[in-house]
Protein backbone atom coordinates (compact mmCIF):
# COMPACT_ATOMS: atom_id res chain seq x y z
CA UNK A 1 0.00 0.00 0.00
CA UNK A 2 2.80 2.37 0.88
CA UNK A 3 4.60 1.74 -2.40
CA UNK A 4 1.37 2.34 -4.37
CA UNK A 5 0.77 5.56 -2.48
CA UNK A 6 4.34 6.67 -3.08
CA UNK A 7 4.02 5.90 -6.80
CA UNK A 8 0.81 7.96 -6.94
CA UNK A 9 2.57 10.89 -5.30
CA UNK A 10 5.46 10.69 -7.76
CA UNK A 11 3.08 10.45 -10.71
CA UNK A 12 1.06 13.44 -9.48
CA UNK A 13 4.26 15.41 -9.12
CA UNK A 14 5.35 14.52 -12.67
CA UNK A 15 2.03 15.65 -14.09
CA UNK A 16 2.29 18.96 -12.29
CA UNK A 17 5.85 19.33 -13.55
CA UNK A 18 4.82 18.72 -17.18
CA UNK A 19 2.65 21.84 -17.21
CA UNK A 20 5.17 23.85 -15.20
CA UNK A 21 7.98 22.85 -17.57
CA UNK A 22 5.95 23.96 -20.55
CA UNK A 23 5.08 27.25 -18.88
CA UNK A 24 8.68 27.86 -17.79
CA UNK A 25 9.93 27.32 -21.35
CA UNK A 26 7.25 29.67 -22.70
CA UNK A 27 8.12 32.34 -20.14
CA UNK A 28 11.82 31.99 -20.95
CA UNK A 29 11.26 32.45 -24.68
CA UNK A 30 8.82 35.36 -24.41
CA UNK A 31 11.61 38.02 -24.30
CA UNK A 32 13.35 36.31 -27.24
CA UNK A 33 10.17 36.42 -29.29
CA UNK A 34 9.58 40.04 -28.31
CA UNK A 35 13.07 41.01 -29.46
CA UNK A 36 12.54 39.11 -32.72
CA UNK A 37 9.29 41.03 -33.27
CA UNK A 38 11.13 44.33 -32.68
CA UNK A 39 13.78 43.25 -35.18
CA UNK A 40 11.13 42.51 -37.81
CA UNK A 41 9.52 45.92 -37.27
CA UNK A 42 12.93 47.60 -37.58
CA UNK A 43 13.99 45.70 -40.70
CA UNK A 44 10.66 46.27 -42.44
CA UNK A 45 10.69 50.01 -41.85
CA UNK A 46 13.14 52.81 -42.74
CA UNK A 47 16.06 53.13 -42.66
CA UNK A 48 16.58 49.36 -42.99
CA UNK A 49 13.69 48.55 -45.28
CA UNK A 50 15.38 47.70 -48.57
CA UNK A 51 12.91 45.71 -50.71
CA UNK A 52 15.54 44.60 -53.17
CA UNK A 53 18.26 43.74 -50.63
CA UNK A 54 18.04 39.97 -50.21
CA UNK A 55 20.06 39.62 -46.94
CA UNK A 56 17.71 42.04 -45.15
CA UNK A 57 14.62 40.23 -46.45
CA UNK A 58 16.02 36.85 -45.39
CA UNK A 59 16.89 38.15 -41.95
CA UNK A 60 13.44 39.70 -41.55
CA UNK A 61 11.80 36.41 -42.57
CA UNK A 62 13.88 34.46 -40.04
CA UNK A 63 13.03 36.87 -37.24
CA UNK A 64 9.37 36.73 -38.22
CA UNK A 65 9.26 32.95 -37.84
CA UNK A 66 11.02 33.20 -34.47
CA UNK A 67 8.57 35.82 -33.23
CA UNK A 68 5.66 33.52 -34.11
CA UNK A 69 7.03 30.44 -32.31
CA UNK A 70 4.53 30.45 -29.47
CA UNK A 71 1.08 29.23 -28.57
CA UNK A 72 -1.90 31.33 -27.59
CA UNK A 73 -4.33 30.24 -24.87
CA UNK A 74 -6.89 32.93 -25.64
CA UNK A 75 -9.74 32.51 -28.09
CA UNK A 76 -9.09 34.39 -31.35
CA UNK A 77 -11.76 36.74 -32.67
CA UNK A 78 -14.36 35.34 -35.02
CA UNK A 79 -13.86 38.47 -37.08
CA UNK A 80 -17.29 38.35 -38.72
CA UNK A 81 -18.37 42.00 -38.77
CA UNK A 82 -20.86 41.70 -41.63
CA UNK A 83 -22.31 39.21 -44.07
CA UNK A 84 -24.10 39.54 -47.39
CA UNK A 85 -27.76 38.53 -47.16
CA UNK A 86 -29.44 38.66 -50.53
CA UNK A 87 -28.30 41.87 -52.19
CA UNK A 88 -27.30 43.82 -49.10
CA UNK A 89 -24.50 43.79 -46.57
CA UNK A 90 -25.77 43.15 -43.05
CA UNK A 91 -23.91 43.84 -39.83
CA UNK A 92 -23.22 40.89 -37.53
CA UNK A 93 -23.06 41.26 -33.75
CA UNK A 94 -21.97 38.61 -31.28
CA UNK A 95 -24.62 38.17 -28.60
CA UNK A 96 -24.28 36.03 -25.46
CA UNK A 97 -27.49 34.00 -25.26
CA UNK A 98 -26.45 31.89 -22.26
CA UNK A 99 -23.27 31.32 -20.30
CA UNK A 100 -21.93 28.72 -17.87
CA UNK A 101 -18.45 28.41 -16.33
CA UNK A 102 -17.48 25.99 -19.12
CA UNK A 103 -19.10 27.44 -22.21
CA UNK A 104 -21.02 30.27 -23.83
CA UNK A 105 -23.97 29.94 -26.18
CA UNK A 106 -22.97 32.61 -28.66
CA UNK A 107 -25.34 34.02 -31.25
CA UNK A 108 -24.28 35.78 -34.45
CA UNK A 109 -27.14 38.25 -34.52
CA UNK A 110 -28.17 39.95 -37.77
CA UNK A 111 -30.73 42.64 -38.53
CA UNK A 112 -32.79 40.92 -41.22
CA UNK A 113 -36.43 41.24 -42.17
CA UNK A 114 -37.26 37.54 -42.45
CA UNK A 115 -37.24 34.87 -39.75
CA UNK A 116 -34.46 32.41 -40.49
CA UNK A 117 -34.04 28.82 -39.26
CA UNK A 118 -32.21 28.74 -35.91
CA UNK A 119 -29.18 26.47 -35.91
CA UNK A 120 -26.99 25.35 -33.00
CA UNK A 121 -23.50 24.69 -34.37
CA UNK A 122 -21.73 22.33 -31.97
CA UNK A 123 -17.98 22.91 -32.06
CA UNK A 124 -15.43 20.27 -31.10
CA UNK A 125 -13.87 20.42 -27.64
CA UNK A 126 -10.56 18.91 -28.65
CA UNK A 127 -7.75 21.34 -27.96
CA UNK A 128 -8.80 24.23 -30.20
CA UNK A 129 -11.33 27.00 -29.76
CA UNK A 130 -14.69 27.11 -31.51
CA UNK A 131 -13.25 29.72 -33.89
CA UNK A 132 -11.90 26.74 -35.82
CA UNK A 133 -15.42 26.72 -37.33
CA UNK A 134 -15.26 30.34 -38.44
CA UNK A 135 -15.60 29.36 -42.12
CA UNK A 136 -18.55 27.10 -41.29
CA UNK A 137 -20.30 29.96 -39.53
CA UNK A 138 -19.67 32.41 -42.39
CA UNK A 139 -21.11 30.00 -44.93
CA UNK A 140 -24.27 29.36 -42.90
CA UNK A 141 -24.94 32.92 -41.73
CA UNK A 142 -26.68 34.33 -44.83
CA UNK A 143 -29.47 31.72 -44.58
CA UNK A 144 -29.59 30.85 -40.88
CA UNK A 145 -29.79 32.34 -37.39
CA UNK A 146 -26.56 30.78 -36.15
CA UNK A 147 -25.63 29.96 -32.56
CA UNK A 148 -22.37 28.24 -31.57
CA UNK A 149 -21.02 26.39 -28.54
CA UNK A 150 -18.16 28.70 -27.59
CA UNK A 151 -16.26 26.42 -25.18
CA UNK A 152 -14.05 27.95 -22.47
CA UNK A 153 -10.45 27.11 -21.65
CA UNK A 154 -10.57 24.73 -18.67
CA UNK A 155 -7.45 26.27 -17.15
CA UNK A 156 -9.48 29.45 -16.64
CA UNK A 157 -12.34 27.71 -14.79
CA UNK A 158 -11.95 27.73 -10.96
CA UNK A 159 -12.17 24.42 -9.11
CA UNK A 160 -15.25 25.55 -7.22
CA UNK A 161 -17.21 25.52 -10.49
CA UNK A 162 -17.17 21.72 -10.33
CA UNK A 163 -16.40 19.00 -12.83
CA UNK A 164 -17.04 18.86 -16.55
CA UNK A 165 -17.39 15.41 -17.99
CA UNK A 166 -19.25 13.68 -20.80
CA UNK A 167 -22.64 13.99 -19.10
CA UNK A 168 -22.05 17.68 -18.38
CA UNK A 169 -21.25 18.24 -22.06
CA UNK A 170 -24.55 16.64 -23.05
CA UNK A 171 -26.39 18.71 -20.45
CA UNK A 172 -24.91 21.84 -22.02
CA UNK A 173 -26.28 20.88 -25.43
CA UNK A 174 -29.74 20.18 -23.99
CA UNK A 175 -29.70 23.47 -22.11
CA UNK A 176 -28.51 25.40 -25.17
CA UNK A 177 -31.27 23.91 -27.36
CA UNK A 178 -33.77 24.79 -24.64
CA UNK A 179 -32.53 28.41 -24.60
CA UNK A 180 -32.79 28.66 -28.40
CA UNK A 181 -36.30 27.24 -28.22
CA UNK A 182 -38.54 24.74 -30.07
CA UNK A 183 -37.87 24.06 -33.73
CA UNK A 184 -34.11 24.69 -33.75
CA UNK A 185 -31.66 22.56 -35.72
CA UNK A 186 -28.40 21.06 -34.50
CA UNK A 187 -25.22 20.69 -36.57
CA UNK A 188 -22.30 18.88 -34.94
CA UNK A 189 -18.80 18.80 -36.36
CA UNK A 190 -16.35 15.97 -35.62
CA UNK A 191 -15.92 14.89 -31.99
CA UNK A 192 -19.26 16.19 -30.58
CA UNK A 193 -21.36 14.16 -33.03
CA UNK A 194 -21.73 11.45 -30.39
CA UNK A 195 -22.80 13.93 -27.70
CA UNK A 196 -25.20 15.64 -30.12
CA UNK A 197 -26.89 12.37 -31.01
CA UNK A 198 -27.16 11.47 -27.32
CA UNK A 199 -28.63 14.89 -26.44
CA UNK A 200 -31.24 14.56 -29.21
CA UNK A 201 -32.09 11.01 -28.06
CA UNK A 202 -32.46 12.05 -24.42
CA UNK A 203 -34.70 14.97 -25.38
CA UNK A 204 -36.79 12.64 -27.56
CA UNK A 205 -37.24 10.18 -24.69
CA UNK A 206 -38.36 13.05 -22.46
CA UNK A 207 -40.62 14.46 -25.19
CA UNK A 208 -38.78 17.72 -24.60
CA UNK A 209 -40.50 20.70 -26.25
CA UNK A 210 -37.16 21.92 -27.68
CA UNK A 211 -36.31 18.74 -29.58
CA UNK A 212 -34.23 19.56 -32.67
CA UNK A 213 -36.09 19.65 -35.97
CA UNK A 214 -33.04 18.26 -37.74
CA UNK A 215 -29.67 16.84 -36.75
CA UNK A 216 -26.62 17.04 -39.02
CA UNK A 217 -23.59 14.98 -38.02
CA UNK A 218 -20.41 15.85 -39.92
CA UNK A 219 -17.29 13.67 -39.84
CA UNK A 220 -18.05 12.36 -36.35
CA UNK A 221 -16.95 9.17 -34.53
CA UNK A 222 -20.33 7.50 -34.05
CA UNK A 223 -18.78 4.04 -34.48
CA UNK A 224 -14.98 3.99 -34.57
CA UNK A 225 -14.93 0.24 -35.18
CA UNK A 226 -15.61 1.06 -38.84
CA UNK A 227 -12.40 1.58 -40.86
CA UNK A 228 -10.23 2.53 -37.83
CA UNK A 229 -7.78 5.42 -38.39
CA UNK A 230 -4.45 6.06 -36.66
CA UNK A 231 -6.31 8.17 -34.11
CA UNK A 232 -8.67 5.28 -33.35
CA UNK A 233 -5.84 2.77 -33.17
CA UNK A 234 -3.91 4.91 -30.69
CA UNK A 235 -6.95 5.14 -28.43
CA UNK A 236 -7.33 1.37 -28.60
CA UNK A 237 -3.67 0.52 -28.10
CA UNK A 238 -3.31 1.89 -24.56
CA UNK A 239 -5.21 1.19 -21.33
CA UNK A 240 -7.04 4.07 -19.68
CA UNK A 241 -4.37 4.17 -16.98
CA UNK A 242 -1.82 5.13 -19.64
CA UNK A 243 -3.85 8.12 -20.80
CA UNK A 244 -4.34 9.35 -17.25
CA UNK A 245 -0.69 8.86 -16.32
CA UNK A 246 0.88 10.34 -19.44
CA UNK A 247 -1.54 12.94 -20.77
CA UNK A 248 -3.28 14.51 -17.78
CA UNK A 249 -1.64 17.45 -16.01
CA UNK A 250 -2.53 19.92 -13.27
CA UNK A 251 -3.07 23.60 -14.02
CA UNK A 252 -0.46 25.81 -12.27
CA UNK A 253 -1.71 28.03 -9.47
CA UNK A 254 -1.01 31.20 -11.50
CA UNK A 255 -4.21 30.61 -13.50
CA UNK A 256 -7.85 30.89 -12.33
CA UNK A 257 -8.22 27.12 -12.74
CA UNK A 258 -5.16 26.35 -10.65
CA UNK A 259 -5.31 22.79 -9.34
CA UNK A 260 -7.78 21.58 -12.00
CA UNK A 261 -6.80 18.38 -13.81
CA UNK A 262 -6.70 18.89 -17.59
CA UNK A 263 -5.59 17.44 -20.87
CA UNK A 264 -3.37 20.37 -21.92
CA UNK A 265 -3.96 21.96 -25.29
CA UNK A 266 -0.24 22.03 -26.00
CA UNK A 267 -0.11 18.22 -25.64
CA UNK A 268 -3.05 17.81 -28.02
CA UNK A 269 -1.43 20.14 -30.54
CA UNK A 270 1.85 18.21 -30.36
CA UNK A 271 -0.06 15.00 -31.06
CA UNK A 272 -1.86 16.51 -34.06
CA UNK A 273 1.35 17.95 -35.50
CA UNK A 274 3.27 14.71 -35.07
CA UNK A 275 0.76 12.99 -37.36
CA UNK A 276 1.70 15.32 -40.24
CA UNK A 277 5.02 16.85 -39.17
CA UNK A 278 6.44 16.92 -42.70
CA UNK A 279 3.44 18.95 -43.85
CA UNK A 280 3.90 21.54 -41.07
CA UNK A 281 7.64 21.82 -41.69
CA UNK A 282 7.01 22.34 -45.40
CA UNK A 283 4.38 24.99 -44.65
CA UNK A 284 6.82 26.98 -42.51
CA UNK A 285 9.58 26.66 -45.08
CA UNK A 286 7.18 28.05 -47.68
CA UNK A 287 6.20 30.81 -45.25
CA UNK A 288 9.87 31.76 -44.90
CA UNK A 289 10.26 31.85 -48.69
CA UNK A 290 7.08 33.94 -49.12
CA UNK A 291 8.26 36.46 -46.53
CA UNK A 292 11.76 36.63 -47.99
CA UNK A 293 10.34 37.21 -51.48
CA UNK A 294 7.87 39.81 -50.26
CA UNK A 295 4.88 37.66 -51.24
CA UNK A 296 2.78 38.96 -48.36
CA UNK A 297 -0.61 37.71 -49.59
CA UNK A 298 0.63 34.12 -49.74
CA UNK A 299 2.32 34.55 -46.36
CA UNK A 300 -0.89 35.88 -44.82
CA UNK A 301 -2.82 32.73 -45.72
CA UNK A 302 -0.28 30.59 -43.86
CA UNK A 303 -0.07 33.03 -40.95
CA UNK A 304 -3.84 33.12 -40.52
CA UNK A 305 -4.05 29.34 -40.51
CA UNK A 306 -1.34 28.90 -37.86
CA UNK A 307 -2.64 31.79 -35.75
CA UNK A 308 -5.79 29.69 -35.38
CA UNK A 309 -4.01 26.34 -35.17
CA UNK A 310 -1.66 27.54 -32.43
CA UNK A 311 -4.51 28.92 -30.29
CA UNK A 312 -5.12 26.05 -27.87
CA UNK A 313 -7.33 25.37 -24.89
CA UNK A 314 -7.09 22.82 -22.10
CA UNK A 315 -9.79 20.16 -21.77
CA UNK A 316 -11.17 19.15 -18.40
CA UNK A 317 -9.59 15.78 -17.60
CA UNK A 318 -12.94 14.14 -16.84
CA UNK A 319 -14.33 15.03 -20.25
CA UNK A 320 -11.22 13.90 -22.12
CA UNK A 321 -10.83 10.57 -20.32
CA UNK A 322 -14.53 9.74 -20.47
CA UNK A 323 -14.60 10.53 -24.19
CA UNK A 324 -11.64 8.22 -24.85
CA UNK A 325 -13.29 5.42 -22.91
CA UNK A 326 -16.90 5.85 -24.05
CA UNK A 327 -16.33 6.69 -27.72
CA UNK A 328 -13.01 5.17 -28.74
CA UNK A 329 -12.44 2.20 -26.44
CA UNK A 330 -15.78 0.80 -25.29
CA UNK A 331 -17.91 1.95 -28.28
CA UNK A 332 -20.83 2.40 -25.91
CA UNK A 333 -23.15 4.23 -28.31
CA UNK A 334 -23.15 1.69 -31.18
CA UNK A 335 -23.17 -1.23 -28.71
CA UNK A 336 -26.21 0.16 -26.89
CA UNK A 337 -24.53 0.41 -23.48
CA UNK A 338 -24.18 4.19 -23.21
CA UNK A 339 -25.93 5.82 -20.27
CA UNK A 340 -26.72 9.42 -19.41
CA UNK A 341 -27.13 10.21 -15.74
CA UNK A 342 -27.55 6.49 -15.08
CA UNK A 343 -30.23 5.85 -17.73
CA UNK A 344 -29.70 3.90 -20.94
CA UNK A 345 -29.62 6.11 -24.04
CA UNK A 346 -32.03 4.99 -26.77
CA UNK A 347 -31.37 6.54 -30.21
CA UNK A 348 -34.46 4.71 -31.49
CA UNK A 349 -36.51 7.15 -29.41
CA UNK A 350 -35.75 9.82 -32.05
CA UNK A 351 -38.75 10.14 -34.35
CA UNK A 352 -39.36 13.82 -35.05
CA UNK A 353 -35.79 14.86 -35.94
CA UNK A 354 -34.51 14.59 -39.52
CA UNK A 355 -31.02 13.14 -39.87
CA UNK A 356 -28.19 14.11 -42.23
CA UNK A 357 -24.73 12.54 -42.02
CA UNK A 358 -21.70 13.78 -43.94
CA UNK A 359 -18.35 12.07 -44.49
CA UNK A 360 -15.19 12.94 -46.41
CA UNK A 361 -13.63 10.46 -48.84
CA UNK A 362 -10.08 11.18 -47.64
CA UNK A 363 -10.78 11.74 -43.96
CA UNK A 364 -7.86 10.25 -42.02
CA UNK A 365 -9.27 11.24 -38.62
CA UNK A 366 -12.86 10.01 -38.90
CA UNK A 367 -12.99 7.53 -41.75
CA UNK A 368 -15.83 6.58 -44.07
CA UNK A 369 -18.43 4.47 -42.27
CA UNK A 370 -17.98 5.96 -38.81
CA UNK A 371 -20.58 8.74 -39.12
CA UNK A 372 -23.12 7.03 -41.36
CA UNK A 373 -23.41 4.43 -38.58
CA UNK A 374 -25.87 6.85 -36.95
CA UNK A 375 -28.52 5.70 -39.44
CA UNK A 376 -28.41 2.15 -38.07
CA UNK A 377 -28.98 3.47 -34.55
CA UNK A 378 -31.82 5.90 -35.32
CA UNK A 379 -34.21 3.20 -36.46
CA UNK A 380 -37.42 5.12 -35.74
CA UNK A 381 -36.65 8.03 -38.07
CA UNK A 382 -38.63 7.53 -41.26
CA UNK A 383 -36.53 6.84 -44.37
CA UNK A 384 -37.56 10.04 -46.14
CA UNK A 385 -36.19 12.00 -43.16
CA UNK A 386 -32.73 10.42 -43.45
CA UNK A 387 -29.94 11.38 -45.81
CA UNK A 388 -26.23 10.57 -46.12
CA UNK A 389 -23.63 12.37 -48.19
CA UNK A 390 -20.08 11.21 -48.90
CA UNK A 391 -18.03 14.09 -50.28
CA UNK A 392 -15.43 13.02 -52.81
CA UNK A 393 -11.95 14.49 -52.70
CA UNK A 394 -11.94 16.00 -49.21
CA UNK A 395 -10.20 15.18 -45.96
CA UNK A 396 -11.42 15.87 -42.46
CA UNK A 397 -11.32 19.67 -42.55
CA UNK A 398 -12.73 19.80 -46.06
CA UNK A 399 -16.03 18.50 -44.73
CA UNK A 400 -16.75 21.80 -42.95
CA UNK A 401 -14.49 24.36 -44.64
CA UNK A 402 -13.23 25.17 -48.12
CA UNK A 403 -14.81 25.31 -51.55
CA UNK A 404 -16.34 21.81 -51.56
CA UNK A 405 -17.98 22.47 -48.20
CA UNK A 406 -19.41 25.75 -49.49
CA UNK A 407 -20.44 24.62 -52.96
CA UNK A 408 -21.34 20.94 -52.56
CA UNK A 409 -21.96 19.99 -48.92
CA UNK A 410 -23.64 23.12 -47.59
CA UNK A 411 -26.47 23.18 -50.17
CA UNK A 412 -27.46 19.68 -49.00
CA UNK A 413 -27.41 20.76 -45.35
CA UNK A 414 -29.39 23.90 -46.17
CA UNK A 415 -32.04 21.85 -47.96
CA UNK A 416 -32.39 19.43 -45.04
CA UNK A 417 -32.82 22.33 -42.61
CA UNK A 418 -35.38 24.10 -44.81
CA UNK A 419 -37.38 20.96 -45.50
CA UNK A 420 -37.67 20.14 -41.78
CA UNK A 421 -38.08 23.70 -40.46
Amino acid sequence: MRSAAAAAVVRYGCLRMMYRAYQAQSDFLDPVRALAKMAVDALDNPPFALPSFLPVRNLSAAYSLLSRSNLSHTRPDYGIASIKVGNREVEVHEEVAHVTPFGTLLRFKKDVDTVQPRVLLVAPLSGHFATLLRATVKTMLPDHDVYITDWHNARDVPLEDGKFGFDEYIEHLIRFLDVIGPGAHIVAVCQPCVAALVAVAVMAEQNHPSQAASMTLMAGPIDTRQNPTKVNELAQSKPMEWFEKNLIATVPSRYPGGGRRVYPGFVQLAAFMSMNMARHVKAHMELYDNLAKGEHEKAKVTKDFYDEYFAVLDLAADFYLETVRIVFQDHELPLGTLTFRGNRVEPRAIRKTALLTVEGERDDICAIGQTVAAHDLCTSIRPYMKKHHMQAGVGHYGVFSGTRWTNQIYPILKNVVLSSD
